[in-house]
Order: structure tokens, then sequence, then C-alpha cells
């Protein structure tokens, strides 16, 4: 869950300053938590031409980006008032009406590792200011017990709290965009990578389960995520195989006991003492998570043979779990699934590799077989690069979702009734072979057809009215069909089999 990062601890209301809080509630009979915009603080802008240079060319981007940090309010995993932190980007250009797009970051290797804060330097964060170049207001929450303000340990893998961490910034940020005048329309894109993809799928589900309808998935893309905590991921745990990303065992298994509070008492119930000696340095904030990983491997390696997570257990504990399934560890892994009990309603997609080498392909697998069971509709799965591991995977994920979502994209004209939602380019067949149609063109306009690479393929100038158009010499492969008119831009996926 892309273990490759850097934090530290920061700032919460005091108790007293909590207790307050809750008595004005129940005094009041109001909602005890209001996520309120706490700050902002603009870190950066980049123009087009910037974002173009950063980004490959990459021919979707159509706007600059500014982006900034924004703290708010929130709850901690204890249920007290918190202030989370997380990453805000908006396009440039205040004379469009933009979608919303919620991006669930990755395993941070440490709690200064954040959408919020490497953006600077380079990290994941940096996606960010992707998504506003391409139309999107940006929110990419830093989870709880991440980033400068939230304090405690962070609960890992822990689907609420990864829901509701995204919930109330989507809340407290339309106060940022009434106060600096950027116009956004209802829809809401989510997607994450990895841990990000745990996160994605959770709050798709908490806005679906929600009997008050605050928020609608326009379409959601969770990628490479270990969606099966209590069978994929347990599985792994529990099996004597190679695995170089041990200390995401004991940073679950942490974060489980800071949230439910009944899994042990002492690390060394469920890990040997050499290995729960370094696992209480890292909770202890003394190394990072990164840290901590290189010398469990070392310390695997050195008594074990080799890097067999599954040896830093206690056998006992190992023995529970397997003959219990009522045990605190197993119910908290099954609490925390995010696939079953649950019928997606949204365009929806899962993106993987079946050669992922940290979470594996299996999880993705699952949920689908529990999703089509549950008679799911609009729903595809992608293994998109199947030679690829968890680094190499990102890339094409994210151009299957970028893709994807294009295809559902409205962005309109502040001041106007005119958005793309007047009108849905209409392409046949699709699957094409080696002519396509385009019907009921709505005005005069420029035509592109680009490849998953952004590379152009073909261009037109086309007028009002239905088209058809030679693709024969176009290779097999995936493409976007996009069309600009009047300042607008409508985008539909083509395939093409020879």
């Amino acid at each position: 869950m892309c273990l490759f990062k850097d934090s530290s601890y920061l700032k919460l209301l005091s108790m007293k300053n909590s207790i307050f809080i809750l008595l004005l509630a129940f005094a009041f009979n109001a909602p005890l938590f209001s996520q309120n915009l706490v700050s902002t603080t603009l870190l950066g802008q980049k123009t087009k031409a910037e974002l173009l240079a950063e980004f490959d060319n990459l021919p979707f981007i159509q706007y600059g980006a500014k982006y900034y940090r924004i703290t708010y309010t929130t709850k901690s995993v204890q249920g007290l008032v918190d202030t989370a932190s997380g990453l805000f980007s908006v396009p440039d250009n205040l004379s469009r009406i933009y979608p919303r797009l919620v991006y669930q970051h990755g395993t941070s290797g440490s709690k200064q590792d954040v959408p919020s804060i490497n953006v600077v330097s380079g990290g994941e964060g940096k996606v960010g200011l992707l998504f506003a170049g391409l139309g999107y207001v940006a929110f990419l929450p830093d989870y709880i017990g991440l980033g400068n303000t939230s304090k405690g340990f962070h609960p890992y893998v822990h689907a609420e709290s990864e829901a509701w961490a995204a919930l109330d910034m989507l809340r407290a940020g339309e106060e940022f965009l009434q106060q600096n005048q950027v116009v956004r329309n209802e829809q809401l894109f989510i997607t994450g990578y990895s841990q990000g993809g745990h996160g994605a799928m959770a709050l798709h589900r908490a806005i679906e389960q929600d009997p008050a309808e605050e928020f609608q998935v326009t379409a959601a893309a969770p990628m490479s995520g270990p969606y099966s905590i209590s069978g994929v991921m347990r599985d792994l745990i529990l099996t004597d195989a190679v695995y170089f990303y041990p200390a995401y065992i004991p940073n679950t298994a942490l974060s489980y006991q800071t949230v439910y509070g009944n899994l042990f008492t002492d690390l060394t119930e469920v890990f040997k003492p050499v290995y729960a000696a370094l696992i209480q340095q890292f909770y202890e904030g003394q190394i990072t998570l990164s840290s901590l990983n290189s010398q469990l491997i070392t310390t695997l390696i050195d008594n074990e043979g080799g890097s067999r997570p599954f040896k830093m257990l206690q056998e006992s504990i190992v023995q529970e779990i397997q003959a219990n399934p009522d045990h605190p560890i197993n119910v908290a892994l099954n609490a925390n699934d995010t696939y079953d009990n649950w019928l997606p309603i949204a365009p929806f997609r899962l993106f993987y590799c079946m050669e992922d080498d940290q979470v594996p392909y299996r999880n993705s697998l699952l949920a689908q077989d529990s999703f089509l069971a549950a008679g799911v509709t609009n729903f595809a799965i992608s293994d998109v690069l199947p030679t690829g591991d968890h680094g190499e995977c990102y890339v094409p994920a994210m151009t299957s979702t970028l893709i994807f979502f294009l295809g559902y994209q409205q962005i309109g004209t502040v001041g106007t009734d005119a958005t793309v939602d007047r009108w849905q380019m209409r392409i046949s067949p699709n699957p094409a072979q080696d002519m396509l149609f385009l019907q009921d063109m709505p005005s005069d306009g420029r035509l592109e057809i680009v490849d998953f690479n952004g590379k152009l393929q073909q261009t037109a100038r086309l007028s009002a009215g239905s088209h058809s158009l030679n693709i024969s010499e176009m290779p097999s492969g995936v493409y976007l069909v996009r069309f600009f008119a009047k300042g607008e831009i409508w985008a539909e996926k083509l395939v093409v089999r020879r």
C-alpha cells in the first residue's frame, strides 16, 4: 500500500475544549461535528504550461492549478474533536463550473508523508495538481492521525475513518469554495491507490449507504487496494511465504488496537519479543514505518533465513486466530472489508495488476465476485498491466481511471446554463474496426482521438450534424475521443478491435 514515505505529530483541541464542545452540543441539541474550515494556506500554483511540462504533455490538461493545505474539524476514533488536514487543488480558471474529485492516498511511511506536505517535494500529493489541470476541484485528505494537525496513532486501513476524514473535508471545503468564488457542480468522483484504494471503496460505500443522501457519487475507481482485509490479507499474514513489506502487519495490528482496544494488552502477545521491540519504537514515533519495514526484513532474514512475516507472530496467537472466528482480531479484520454487504450504484471500475507484490490481485477478484453476486451493474474490472508490480501498476491504473472519469465529467460555464450534460457524445460502433460514426454533433468544433499515452492519432474539423471517420489505420487499443466546441470539452472512450 505504497510504503515509500515521512511524518510528525502536531496539535489537537485540548481535552478541556473538547469537553466544553460536547456540553454545548448536548445543551443545544446541535450536531457534534460541524466540519468547519479552520485554515487555508496557499502552497503554490502552476500554469497550464507548467503542468503540461510536469506531466509529459498529457493532452487532457486544460487548466493551471492553485493548491492549498487546508485544516478542518473532524473526529478522532475515540469520538473527540480533531483537526485534520488535506491538500485542496483547484483549476485556475474561475469562469468554469467544475466537478469534485476525492483522491485517497497510499500508505504513509511517516506522519508527514501526506498530500498536503509532500506535494511540495513531488510526492503523491502532486497528483492533486494533475486533477486540477484536468478540470476537477480535488480533495486529497491526509487521513486521521497523519499530517501536521491530527494527533494520535493513524488508524491504518480503518474503513470508517478513511471515509469520514474525506466526507468532513468535502463539507469543510464548501466554505473555501464560496470564499474563493470557485463554482462546482453536483458531480463527485472517487479514486485512490493502494491503501487509498481501500479508502476510496470505503468512501463510496459510506456515501451510498447514507440514508440522508448528502452526496451522490458520479463514478468511482479504486485502484490496487486491500479490500479483503479478513480474507486475502489475513491469508497473506498466516502464510509462511516471503513478503518484503512486513511492516504492514504491525501497522494494522496497532491501528485496530487503537480503534477497538481489545486485540491485545501487550505487543508480545501477538509478536515475538525481538520484533515487538522494533514495533514499539515505531508506535512511540521513534522510527518511521519505512525504517520499521527495513529493520523487520533484516531481523527476519537473520533469525528466520528469509523475510517471512509469519515468523514474527507468536504461535499461540496464530492458533487462536485460526481456531476462533470470533477472536477480536478476526472481528476487527472482518469489520474493515470494504466490498461485502454492499451493492454499488454509481458507475464503478476496479483496476489492478496481477503481479502486484504488495497487495495481492485476489483482493480485486474477490471484490468483483461479491459485487457480481449482488447484481451490480455498470461495473468492470481490469488488469491494466499483467506483469506490473505495485509500483509499476500505478501509472496504467491512473491512466485508466482518468479515461474512465472523462467519459462522465461535466464542465460548465459560470453565468450561463450551458453545461456539457445537455449533449452526450454518441459514437458507434464501439468497439469499432474501420469506420467510426459520430451522431448529431451540436456545433462546429474540433475532434481529436488520442491513445492512452496521450499521443494524437487523428484530428478533424467537424460541422454540426452527423459524420463518419475512417479509423482503419489505427491499431487495436483503447482511445479517448474528444470534441472541442464553444469553450466546452466532451469526451468518450473508444475501443478499436481488429
